[in-house]
């Protein structure tokens, strides 16, 4: 996600090509995640343009693709699977995880499945599931169940946090495409290894987003004096000041660990010139 409509002439330059975009997202955040990927595999020369366009240490969080989750629930998906990891080979070590998002409907009976996926893929990457039937987050023994699925391949299990989107009805357009779209689960912050990711979701009131994601400032500053690698995602509901608010968050994270690394001066949404 880093050619967002509403980002063009906003916080990215409006005259950028689309092979181009990237590169300038890239000056704002250090990672991103891979949405598209989602909707159809892409072409390994526009996979080796995405590698083109990011330093080594970007960090990719790539979704595998909807006929291997959603249609074939990780089931009989041998081809597509290798034909995905094929044309992602050229991101290197920008992979930072390989993101497994299953649908609402994949509940507790179906961890036997998903075990057996899980230990089917390459070990040489890393995998982080994200779940959204309400069992694994309200029963004790679903989510212990789950949690000794995702360590005995150490992948990561993702939370979207949207309590902050269903605390009050929406006031938008936008807050109720969400209400209507997003999981309404209960927040989660517990990491399974040593690189957790979060995806987080606020709302249009930037006060509130702000305020919505205090405890994840606590946990990501807990977990990196504990050594870990944490990667966040700062979402809104149409999304259109998300870049500016991702270094927000990171700037807070920052107040409470000097140590970590700031991110890169963003590029200037218009050309500099000499008057």
């Amino acid at each position: 996600m880093w050619a967002h409509a509403r980002w063009q002439g906003r916080y990215l330059p409006g005259h950028l090509t689309p092979g181009d975009r990237l590169s300038a997202y890239a000056t704002w955040c250090d990672a991103v995640e891979g949405n598209t990927t989602f909707y159809a595999t892409p072409s390994r020369a526009a996979v080796e343009s995405w590698a083109a366009q990011t330093p080594e240490d970007f960090r990719f969080v790539i979704k595998l693709p909807k006929p291997i989750t959603h249609e074939r629930r990780l089931a009989g998906a041998e081809e597509e699977l290798r034909a995905f990891l094929e044309a992602m080979e050229p991101l290197g070590p920008r992979v930072h995880a390989f993101w497994v998002q299953l649908p609402g409907s994949f509940s507790p009976a179906d961890l036997g499945t998903l075990a057996a996926f899980l230990r089917s893929l390459p070990r040489e990457h890393r995998y982080a599931v994200e779940v959204r039937h309400r069992a694994f987050f309200e029963e004790e023994r679903a989510e212990r169940l789950l949690e000794r699925v995702l360590a005995a391949v150490d992948a990561e299990w993702v939370p979207f946090d949207t309590t902050v989107m269903f605390a009050s009805p929406p006031t938008s357009d936008a807050e109720r495409d969400a209400w209507l779209k997003k999981p309404r689960v209960p927040r989660r912050t517990r990491a399974l290894t040593a690189r957790p990711i979060v995806r987080y979701l606020g709302r249009d009131a930037e006060e509130r987003t702000v305020e919505g994601w205090r405890p994840w400032v606590e946990q990501v500053t807990a977990w990196l004096r504990e050594g870990r690698e944490p990667t966040v995602f700062v979402h809104t509901p149409d999304n259109a000041d998300a870049l500016r608010l991702a270094r927000r968050f990171h700037d807070e994270v920052r107040a409470g660990v000097p140590e970590l690394e700031p991110l890169p001066d963003p590029m200037p949404n218009e050309p500099l010139t000499l008057f």
